[in-house]
This record gives C-alpha cells, sequence and structure tokens, in this order.
C-alpha cells in the first residue's frame, strides 16, 4: 500500500479563441485530512502504509504543500512532522531533507520531461496557446520539478558533476545546497535527524493509533497518537496566517512535554490555546 496526496498531474487546456488556459488546481486542508486520516484508519492493525508527498513524477513537496519563498524552512520542516508522525514508513526523496524547491526554466528548451515537452507542444504549437501562461503551469506541475540534480555545494554545477548535466541545476543552489545545510544547526536536515531519531526512540509514533482533532479548520491539522497509556498530540499550522489551536476539552491533560518543534517555544506556555506562527510544527507528549 502506498499513499501520497495528489491531484490531476498537469491540466493544460486550450481556451477559447486558441488561448492556453492555467489551471493548477488548488487544494484544501480539508481534502489532505479526509484522505489521510481515512488511510490512517482504514489500514490500522490490518496492513501497512507508505508515506511520503513527493517523488519523481511530482513538484517539490515544499513548494506543492508549504511556502517555498518567505518561510522555505519553517514549511518544510512542517512537512517533516507531518509524514514522520504518521503511521506507516515515511520516504524522504532527494533533495527533500535540504528544501529543494520547483525550478522555473524559462525556456521550454531547458525541460527533458516527454510529457511536459508534449503538452507544450500541443498547446503553444498545435492550438495557438500563450507560451508563457504554458511555461507558469509547468513551474508549478511539471515532473521536472523534482528531476534537477542534487544541490551539494555552491559550486559549479551545484558539486553534482564536472561536466554537463542531463538537466540544468536549479539556480537557487548556491542558497540552498548541503554544504549549506551542514553548517547550519538548525537546518532542515538536521531537523530530519531528530525526527527519525523520535521515531527509533518512541514505539508510539510507529504504532500508535491516529486520530484526527480539529477536522474543520482549513489551517491547523491536529492528531493525536496513542499506544497503550501514552499519547503525543501533534499540531501543524499549514498556513502563513497565525491562527488559535484550542485543545479539545475531551483530551485529558496534566503535563505537555515538548517533544520537537520547528519554533523557539516557551516551555512554560499554555498547550490548551496556542496562537501558532506561520507553518508552526509541535509534537507533545501528553500526561
Amino acid at each position: 500500500m502506498t499513499m501520497v496526496f495528489q491531484f490531476e498531474h498537469m491540466g493544460i487546456d486550450s481556451g477559447t479563441g486558441g488561448e492556453s488556459r492555467r489551471d493548477v488546481q488548488a487544494w484544501k486542508l480539508s481534502d489532505l485530512k479526509t484522505i489521510m486520516t481515512r488511510w490512517q484508519k482504514d489500514l490500522e492493525n490490518r496492513a501497512w502504509n507508505s508515506i511520503y508527498l513527493a517523488n519523481h513524477d511530482q513538484p517539490r513537496a515544499v513548494s506543492r504543500f508549504g511556502n517555498d519563498r518567505e518561510f522555505r524552512a519553517e514549511s518544510a520542516k512542517l512537512l517533516a512532522t507531518f509524514t514522520h508522525m504518521l503511521q506507516g514508513t515515511p520516504y524522504v526523496y532527494q533533495g527533500e531533507e535540504i528544501g529543494m524547491t520547483n525550478v522555473a526554466f524559462n525556456s521550454i528548451e531547458d525541460y527533458r520531461d516527454v510529457e511536459t515537452l508534449n503538452i507544450y507542444r500541443e498547446v503553444v504549437g498545435e492550438k495557438g496557446g500563450d507560451p508563457q501562461e504554458t511555461l507558469k503551469v509547468i513551474h508549478a506541475k511539471g515532473r521536472d520539478n523534482a528531476r534537477t540534480p542534487m544541490q551539494w555545494d555552491a559550486g559549479e554545477q551545484a558539486g553534482f558533476t564536472s561536466g554537463t548535466p542531463w538537466i540544468k541545476v536549479n539556480p537557487n543552489y548556491k542558497e540552498i545546497n548541503v554544504q549549506q545545510a551542514l553548517e547550519d544547526p538548525d537546518s532542515i536536515f538536521y531537523y530530519y535527524q531528530k525526527l527519525i531519531r523520535l521515531r527509533k526512540e518512541n514505539p508510539v509514533i510507529v504504532y500508535g493509533s491516529y486520530d484526527l482533532i480539529v477536522d474543520t479548520d482549513e489551517r491547523i491539522y491536529a492528531f493525536t497518537r496513542t499506544l497503550e497509556n501514552e499519547r503525543l498530540l501533534v499540531i501543524l499550522n499549514f498556513s502563513s496566517e497565525s491562527p488559535v489551536f484550542n485543545l479539545p476539552e475531551d483530551i485529558p491533560l496534566n503535563n505537555a512535554d515538548l517533544l520537537i518543534s520547528n519554533y523557539d517555544i516557551d516551555s512554560l506556555q499554555d498547550i490548551r490555546q496556542i496562537m501558532l506562527r506561520p507553518y508552526e510544527s509541535r509534537v507533545y507528549r501528553l500526561s
């Protein structure tokens, strides 16, 4: 079994008058909750899942589900928290651990994906669609977003090769690369290490039952993981806003120990009501 939240890959049509129409389908957090909760509950005690948000055929997760500009690091860490706190085996796609983003090449000549090239030829070449509008869709949803070379350092070709790669390197490689991540103790890479360590040290993350809370909120995704007498609370703000999280009254709380967060947290804060920061994620052990 595999689980990934995804929509139809490319949605480019020819509109009236031969103009191409940008059709990048928006996603709703409530849809994500419904899909993920169904997988988590339907397979509970029955099967084992694979958890991922990105692969070689999908756009970069931080560009698709997060904010790859103002809050790239925060939203990349939030998405990592999300996948690693679900039941199943989380997968990390190459570059995800340093927050690699979608690429926006200026010319169709720089793309290599056969589907992308065929769509461009059909929409622009055969139907007379607008080239720039078509490229906007490709920038958002094209498969080559996830196929640019791994960004190792700020050197030539991002340290990927001394020759010419089959597809161009993402131009942001000088700011986003492995060397930079290893030199920053607060990087996305080290955050992934903490998450993986937590899974190894806490069976409740691996085997605990999943229960959704705050199910109608379009910004906050929160759930619990429970194994025997142990319970974790996962709080995720999937927005650039500052919504208020209210702990449901039916969840008993005597004490809350913070396991991981992507912001500095006041250890004395009452978690019954929290004003969350943009793309903030927190995981607590409740007692």
